[in-house]
């Protein structure tokens, strides 16, 4: 056994992957960052680089490595459900069957989402939803889910090989990336830019249901500790554990404090929901024009923003909030408060010239 783990980091540029690499690195880790093309840039992580959907290449990519943890932060996105198992499931199953030759891992943890509750993009909250909070120990839902496939070949590969287990269940995850599929928060930010220098309110893209109902949010950070505390704290082995920050919100107590924070002035629900999809169809050359005025650091707004992704999460017609109760009993006590969360990333926002000046 040696005495530094080795930590594998697969989705390094993400929002919870790089918060993770962060979190390792300064607790002394040895961490390796996995991602296809796009540079890690964080210090003390090591880069590999690997298309992940073919095993050939996995297996050149992390051979001769010893690695004693491995971290699966990342997932890639199809039109089909059916699509996104057989892409999710492989990336999986490609980078355990390719860590196996060592004989090293003691432990993996897959970060997956409320969508175990919520149901697969294609039958997102139709039909049966669990009841709120949101309890780990319920029953899968009936529909075919990519995180079902990706837990099934965890378990597989765990029984196979010896490994303990972790599965880390994240609501919408607050944090910095570029490029990243899914990140309200920094699309927030973006919304919030283009609209100040239109001269229009930040309207609220969402439905009543959001506007008025309780949610939650995880912060990245927390994530990472979640993650770190799982894979190495023996009690947390071979569990699923939902990992929120602990607090709670409505929608309209937190848009005008976002407002705030980012020099607009808010406009709640009105009558219906007006998604950014599209409020921000003439986005790329607003930003583009926006970004030359500022120089900013990056002048193509799909790369900050997923206005999609935060159009699904603000547009759900059915309460949001998960359970904790089984991480703490467990011995987790890690939590944020989700308005400084905000904060924090908007801050970091405009110290990287991602965003502009309030």
């Amino acid at each position: 056994m040696t005495s530094t783990p080795h930590a594998l980091i697969v989705g390094a540029t993400g929002i919870a992957g790089s918060a993770l690499a962060r979190s390792l690195v300064d607790d002394g880790w040895q961490v390796t960052g996995l991602s296809r093309s796009q540079s890690v840039g964080i210090a003390g992580v090591s880069e590999v680089h690997a298309d992940l959907q073919s095993s050939e290449a996995t297996v050149a990519a992390l051979s001769g490595s010893a690695f004693t943890h491995v971290f699966l932060t990342a997932w890639v996105r199809r039109e089909t459900e059916e699509e996104n198992i057989a892409v999710n499931s492989a990336l999986v199953r490609n980078v355990l069957d390719a860590v196996r030759a060592s004989g090293t891992v003691r432990h993996v943890a897959l970060m997956t989402g409320l969508k175990h509750y919520l149901g697969p993009f294609d039958a997102y909250g139709a039909g049966e939803v669990r009841d709120t909070p949101f309890h780990e120990d319920e029953e899968r839902l009936p529909h075919p889910n990519f995180y079902y496939a990706q837990e099934d070949e965890l378990w597989a590969a765990a029984e196979r090989d010896g490994f303990t287990w972790s599965v880390h269940r994240a609501h919408t995850v607050i944090g910095t990336a570029v490029g990243n599929a899914m990140n309200m928060a920094q699309t927030l930010a973006v919304q919030a830019a283009i609209s100040r220098e239109s001269g229009r309110p930040f309207v609220f893209p969402g439905s009543q249901t959001q506007w008025d109902g309780l949610t939650d949010m995880t912060d990245a950070g927390l994530l990472a500790e979640h993650m770190q505390w799982a894979a190495t704290d023996p009690a947390a082995a071979n569990t699923s554990y939902n990992i929120v920050n602990g607090d709670v919100f409505r929608w309209r107590w937190m848009w005008p404090r976002i407002a705030e924070m980012l020099g607009v002035e808010p406009e709640g629900y009105a009558d219906r929901p007006r998604p950014l999809q599209e409020q921000m169809v003439d986005a790329p050359a607003q930003w583009k024009a926006l970004s030359l005025r500022h120089d900013l650091a990056v002048d193509d707004v799909s790369a900050l923003a997923s206005w999609w992704h935060t159009d699904g999460d603000l547009g759900r017609d059915i309460e949001c909030v998960t359970d904790m109760r089984r991480s703490r009993l467990a011995g987790f006590d890690g939590n944020r408060t989700t308005v400084d969360c905000f904060a924090r990333v908007f801050a970091e926002l405009r110290q990287r010239e991602l965003i502009p000046p309030a």
